[in-house]
């Protein structure tokens, strides 16, 4: 019955006054696309009371596409007596009740606290006991570590020991036989080089002789008339190399004789200044002396 009046207040018009008839179902494809013109209806006036109907809902469309619904059961009631509560009579305590409830609370106080201290002393005794036990089997277990630690480096050593004697072993096996395919290599390559040096020895020394008698064919093939050349040209170039020489020589003769020269006057010009020196202070001397002597006389005549 509820979901037929809520299916009837959605298709009823919004203002609530008029009811307006449920439209059947159609189908979008073969109606038409015009919308069917609603039937307006009076609105009510505002100075009117609307009065609320039991089991009356009200419907209003808060945005597009959403509803809200009222459901109003019955009408609201104005003047309703609400039942009062019985108020209880305060109990009146005491000064004696108020000490022993203090005390009493007190003595809790200090039982909680007791019990806070031993649980506190207890968990202290639990961590200590904790840390002790700890610290033991840390001891056994760095001992055991370490103990380990010692025989594995033991046996390490005495592996490493005995991979070094192999390995000197097999180095002095192996230096053994490198000297003597060294010893039997150098004694062949030994053999083989004297054996190409021989022979190179020997080609060198037929090649010599074969040049030197090839010069000494040249030598005597050479004419006297091309000696005599040389020896005419020598004499020339030894010519004029002499003459050249002596032309050299008397140059610088001549240029020696006029430095000669230039120092001569140079000297002489400085003996000149000297002496004209010397006779200007000849003269300045006679004049004092002359001087003092006229002076010598002005004074004895004055005296």
């Amino acid at each position: 019955m509820l979901i037929g009046l809520v299916r009837d207040s959605v298709m009823q018009c919004f203002c609530h006054t008029c009811r307006a008839p449920i439209l059947p179902a159609v189908n979008r494809r073969s109606a038409p696309t015009k919308k069917p013109t609603k039937t307006r209806t009076k609105q009510p006036k505002a100075s009117k009371k609307v009065k609320f109907i039991t089991t009356e809902i009200r419907c209003q469309e808060k945005s597009k596409g959403g509803l809200c619904y009222e459901v109003i059961l019955a009408e609201p009631a104005v003047n309703v007596t609400l039942p009062k509560l019985p108020v209880t009579p305060g109990k009146a305590v005491s000064a004696e009740e108020i000490e022993e409830k203090l005390k009493a609370a007190e003595e809790r106080r200090l039982s909680l606290e007791a019990k806070k201290m031993a649980d506190w002393s207890a968990k202290m005794a639990k961590i200590e006991e904790a840390t002790r036990k700890k610290d033991e089997m840390d001891k056994i277990f760095k001992t055991h570590a370490k103990e380990l630690l010692d025989t594995k480096m033991e046996q390490y050593e005495e592996k490493r020991e005995q991979q070094i004697s192999e390995i000197k072993e097999k180095l002095k096996m192996h230096a053994a036989e490198i000297e003597k395919t060294r010893h039997s290599l150098e004694h062949t390559k030994s053999e083989e080089l004297k054996i190409q040096l021989e022979d190179k020895l020997r080609t060198a020394a037929t090649l010599r002789d074969d040049k030197i008698k090839k010069i000494l064919d040249r030598l005597k093939e050479h004419n006297t008339d091309k000696l005599n050349e040389v020896r005419a040209t020598v004499d020339l170039l030894e010519s004029q190399k002499s003459e050249e020489k002596t032309r050299i020589i008397e140059n610088k003769l001549s240029t020696a004789e006029q430095n000669r020269e230039k120092e001569l006057q140079k000297k002489l010009e400085t003996i000149r200044k000297h002496e004209r020196r010397a006779e200007i202070v000849r003269q300045n001397k006679a004049a004092l002396a002359t001087q003092k002597n006229d002076d010598t006389s002005v004074t004895a005549s004055s005296g």
